[in-house]
């Protein structure tokens, strides 16, 4: 985190860093009174706080992880949005919400029940709340990336890349050959979608969930 704020300082930014654990009511509150409190305004709402780790069949995935998984990446977005959007509403200046997603917001993956789970849940809580910000000139979208190879993306890559019986560098290569662009995301992929949907550009979109996944993910 202090690594990305002290980048993004050197590039002229002024960046404000609140610790905030997304599944408690207190922490998202402070996370938005405290961001308006230092600029005046919340405008854009960037949920990205996710866990995805949890590589298992569902009959041996505990209910403690389980529920990990749906506060941190479902109800975290909720908790956020929530007063984020009550900031919004009350500054009557309209803004943005966007929800990272995933792939596994629309396609189901096996030994990931939890994320695929909190991932539809997050374009059905999408769709839902763009319904009703609408009347204030909020828009509320989704981005669902497909791979990723981050941290997440590389534990990913080695379980199933195992369990297939396959090294990490021929599970990649399958993995490409079935993509229509050749390669899997990249960082800047979702980045730019999440960019393009904040701004001014995207002020008619709202309640959608937008793949970007090099032509994999078509639905």
């Amino acid at each position: 985190m202090t690594a990305v704020a002290d980048e993004l300082r050197a590039s002229g930014a002024e960046v404000l860093v609140v610790p905030c654990d997304v599944r408690r009511d207190e922490d998202a509150r402070k996370l938005i009174d405290t961001t308006v409190a230092e600029f005046g305004s919340v405008d854009i709402l960037v949920n990205n706080a996710g866990v995805g780790y949890m590589l298992k069949p569902f009959t041996e995935v505990s209910l403690e992880e389980w529920q990990l998984v749906i506060d941190v990446n479902l109800t975290g977005a909720f908790l956020c949005s929530k007063y984020a959007a009550q900031h919004m509403i009350k500054a009557g200046n309209g803004g943005r919400i966007v929800n990272i997603a995933s792939q596994a917001a629309k396609s189901g993956f096996p030994d990931l029940s939890a994320y695929v789970s909190s991932k539809h849940g997050m374009v059905g809580f999408t769709r839902a709340i763009a319904s009703e910000l609408g009347k204030h000139g909020v828009t509320v979208n989704a981005v669902c990336p497909n791979h990723v190879t981050t941290g997440l993306g590389a534990k990913q890559n080695e379980y199933y890349a195992s369990k297939q019986g396959l090294s990490v560098e021929e599970f990649l290569l399958a993995m490409r050959g079935r993509i229509p662009l050749g390669r899997p995301g990249m960082v800047e992929d979702t980045a730019g979608a999440v960019a393009f949907l904040a701004s001014d550009d995207a002020k008619y979109i709202t309640g959608e969930a937008m793949n970007v996944s090099g032509g994999e993910e078509t639905h």
